[in-house]
């Protein structure tokens, strides 16, 4: 039996990185498919796992070390389950544009709710801002600005030409999901970032001008190609050749939250969270309850935006719609 690290994901293959530095393709034992998980990817890129080489040549995945943290949206299923983007992760980067496409800040905020939940940094990157027009320009400085007011770093880039610098040390020495709305340019990034042409590129649909799934599964890339030995349940500690690793997610149309209690829903929004401190009832969900201390700075020190967010996961209403 032997350890290594979830690099890939293709949903009927798993990559894994052994602590040999070998990469093996390996199949899931079928019991962690009904061991009490939830998920329909009880595997997970990032994950740190043991396997299991059987005399037929084939590898198993016999188990999934503890995780520190991991990333988890509602499945596009049916069935209500989960479904991990990402384990043992240092931040996210969620990779947004203005126009072409144009991304939620519905989107934006569902995701921030989420790494806010599973308390995982992250960072916004604003993405194609070489085709912005002056008025989407001076849109895209408010968008900066609204959100760093609460906390989370931004970037403005064009990955097509490659201003990225500032944007690529905040990945170094770190492991960082990529995630966005198809066609925001993930793969362009990557291709950016390594200085190669390693994932494909696709247009955007003219006719819904919306993104084109150009990644089908999940693919963590290292910053710098090293021999990598993994010792324990932290690679990193004892490799100092890790420079950082970015995990590539296939692009999505929305992200639907899961297993958020309404009362908590107000704790990951931290200018809402910071306000609700003031309210009569410490249970208050700010729907109109006597004493609420955030209705009335709706549209003052909370933005419109962010609150309509909030409802929109309180209430459940984007059950499909943004899935």
């Amino acid at each position: 039996m032997n350890t290594g690290l979830v690099i890939k994901s293709t949903g009927s293959a798993i990559g894994v990185l052994t602590s040999e530095g070998e990469n093996v393709d390996c199949r899931i034992k079928g019991n962690l498919r009904i061991a009490g998980i939830r998920s329909t990817n009880p595997v997970a890129v990032g994950d740190q796992v043991t396997i299991e080489r059987q005399a037929d040549g084939t590898t198993w995945i016999t188990s999934v070390l503890p995780r520190r943290n991991y990333i988890v949206r509602k499945s596009t299923n049916l069935s209500k389950q989960s479904h991990i983007l990402a384990a043992n992760i240092d931040q996210v980067a969620l990779l947004v544009t203005i126009k072409h496409p144009e991304t939620s800040t519905t989107f934006i905020d569902r995701l921030l709710a989420t790494a806010e939940a599973y308390n995982v940094p992250a960072m916004l990157v604003f993405n194609k801002v070489d085709l912005l027009s002056p008025e989407e320009l001076e849109e895209l400085d408010a968008l900066r600005a609204l959100y760093e007011s609460i906390g989370y770093p931004t970037f403005a880039i064009s990955a097509k030409y490659g201003t990225i610098e500032d944007l690529k040390n905040e990945f170094i020495g770190k492991t960082t999901l990529l995630s966005g709305n198809s066609g925001v340019g993930k793969s362009t990034l990557l291709n950016a970032i390594f200085g190669e042409t390693m994932t494909r590129t696709a247009d955007i649909s003219q006719a819904h001008d919306k993104g084109m799934h150009t990644t089908t599964f999940s693919e963590m890339y290292f910053l710098e190609k090293s021999e990598f030995r993994i010792q324990n349940s932290d690679f990193r500690d004892q490799n100092s050749d890790f420079s950082g690793a970015i995990i590539d997610t296939p692009g999505v149309k929305g992200f639907g939250t899961i297993d958020m209690q309404k009362e908590e829903v107000g704790h990951y929004f931290r200018e809402i969270f910071a306000k609700s401190r003031e309210c009569r009832y410490s249970n208050c969900l700010h729907c109109g309850e006597p004493g609420c201390a955030v209705l009335p700075e709706v549209g003052q020190t909370i933005a419109e935006s962010r609150f309509d967010s909030y409802l929109s996961i309180l209430s459940d209403a984007g059950e499909g719609k943004y899935r």
